[in-house]
């Protein structure tokens, strides 16, 4: 019999420090898709608070704190990242565990905004991207879900299948950003 081995979206790539960033992996977290069946957002967002603390979050914003965070990812529909939810919403939204399909990558640090302002086409600058907004969006080319959790971090989400990528462009872009401080 084959002995597998269980790596995760990054596999020990994405630990690096450049400047005032760092660039770190997400790991041992679920991610739960719900989507609300038609008409059944507010009773999926009632269910939700009751059951876990955290209702559906509005377009462009997460929900939630460091155990469980809900974030937009489209109409009546929202990733749950952290701890398994326990809502029974039966009969009011389809649910789907993506927590292998996914690579989750955390960038911190003073200058990481600049780093994603390399990368990304979207409007970074605090007083439009705030803490708890969040954005589909691209990174580079990749398809990605940008949220900012702290005020001076990003958690960036993209498909598995991208990992490697993505934390080569973020390396690079971090690499960049660290050059121009130098005095």
């Amino acid at each position: 019999m084959v002995d597998l081995i269980g790596k995760t979206a990054c596999n020990g790539m994405a630990s690096i420090t450049r400047g005032t960033v760092t660039l770190s992996e997400v790991t041992g977290v679920a991610v739960t898709s719900v989507c609300a069946f038609k008409g059944q957002a507010k009773a999926v967002s009632k269910a939700l608070s009751s059951a876990d603390g955290i209702p559906m979050p509005a377009p462009n914003r997460s929900e939630g704190n460091s155990d469980l965070r809900a974030i937009w990812v489209g109409p009546d529909q929202a990733f749950f990242v952290g701890k398994a939810i326990t809502a029974n919403l039966e009969g009011l939204a389809s649910t789907t565990d993506q927590s292998d399909a996914w690579a989750i990558v955390s960038l911190a640090g003073a200058k990481a905004a600049d780093v994603l302002a390399r990368l990304t086409p979207i409007d970074l600058r605090p007083s439009h991207f705030g803490v708890g907004h969040t954005a589909k969006t691209d990174v580079m080319h990749m398809m990605a879900s940008i949220t900012k959790t702290k005020e001076d971090t990003f958690e960036i989400m993209v498909f598995r299948s991208m990992a490697k990528t993505l934390v080569h462009d973020l390396a690079f872009a971090m690499a960049s950003v660290s050059a121009r401080d130098i005095a």
